[in-house]
């Protein structure tokens, strides 16, 4: 709700790790990272890119990886400075290898001292998702998923191991840009799971649910018409390089991911996480 024409002040925080899952290779990730940073005054990032499966992987030739993994990157690092940040890199983009570089993101995260890997990926629902949902189990970690861009649920944010982040879209003042309100963004992801039972920590709102799993958990401004820049020196699809402003719930999950991070809770799993979420549903600020 700050406005944008007067705040000075960046986040500050962070602790043990932010992993971001994402496809194919991204070779300016770091560069990319340094300009966004120097940019916006933000301290020096520590970065590791990590390729998931022990061999660099291609990069995508129309750039969208490229400028998903940019965005994940800085908007995690903008949001929890001071935490690491591991950038893992699937094979391709099929499931199978960006479940394979979810389990390893978890590894790495817990190795550093805990803290959240965050997914700007996601599919359709489908039968049997339940068997791969201790993918996002690993001890002292914390999973966000991006709800999707689309009406309708999608898979892992459907996951009841992972926080699913959703989209709002905020309107301001076009004289002052003074903050005037928050609402749903209609074509962020939500609603109730064709194949999650409710999850425990959803109890308290299965007035709403009934006997599915809900989502989303948080939201984050994600309209692309009040998005968020993003420095980006590979081309995309035809649309150059240099500075973008990105929207979507792919900005959702990075930036909750940073935020949650920042708030240095330290529990030991996505459900202590989820619990606490949704006991303290009734404070507000």
């Amino acid at each position: 709700s700050c406005n944008p024409n007067l705040v000075t002040a960046n986040p500050a925080g962070g602790f043990g790790a932010i992993a971001l899952v994402e496809a194919f290779h991204d070779p300016t990730a770091l560069t990319d990272l340094q300009t966004f940073s120097a940019q916006f005054g933000l301290k020096a990032p520590n970065l590791t890119v990590v390729f998931a499966s022990g061999t660099k992987p291609a990069q995508d030739p129309s750039g969208g990886w490229e400028l998903e993994a940019a965005l994940d990157l800085e908007w995690a690092h903008a949001m929890a400075p001071d935490a690491r940040l591991f950038l893992v890199e699937a094979r391709s983009a099929s499931f199978s290898d960006l479940l394979a570089a979810e389990r390893v993101a978890g590894n790495l995260v817990a190795g550093a001292g805990g803290g959240e890997v965050s997914n700007s990926w996601g599919g359709d629902e489908f039968s049997g998702e339940t068997s791969f949902d201790s993918n996002f189990t690993t001890a002292g970690v914390f999973y966000f998923a991006s709800s999707g861009d689309q009406p309708g649920v999608q898979y892992p944010a459907a996951s009841p191991n992972v926080v699913a982040a959703g989209g709002t879209t905020t309107a301001r003042n076009p004289s002052t840009a003074n903050f005037l309100s928050e609402r749903p963004w209609d074509l962020a992801g939500s609603g109730l799971s064709a194949f999650e039972a409710r999850p425990i920590y959803q109890d308290i709102i299965q007035s709403i649910v009934g006997t599915r799993r809900g989502v989303p958990d948080l939201s984050f401004d994600s309209n692309p018409v009040t998005g968020a820049w993003v420095f980006d020196s590979t081309p995309v699809q035809g649309a150059g390089s240099g500075w973008f402003i990105v929207g979507g719930t792919s900005l959702a999950s990075p930036a909750l991911a940073g935020i949650v991070n920042a708030a240095g809770n330290r529990l030991s799993s996505s459900h202590a996480e989820l619990n606490l979420l949704y006991n303290n549903l009734a404070i507000t600020t």
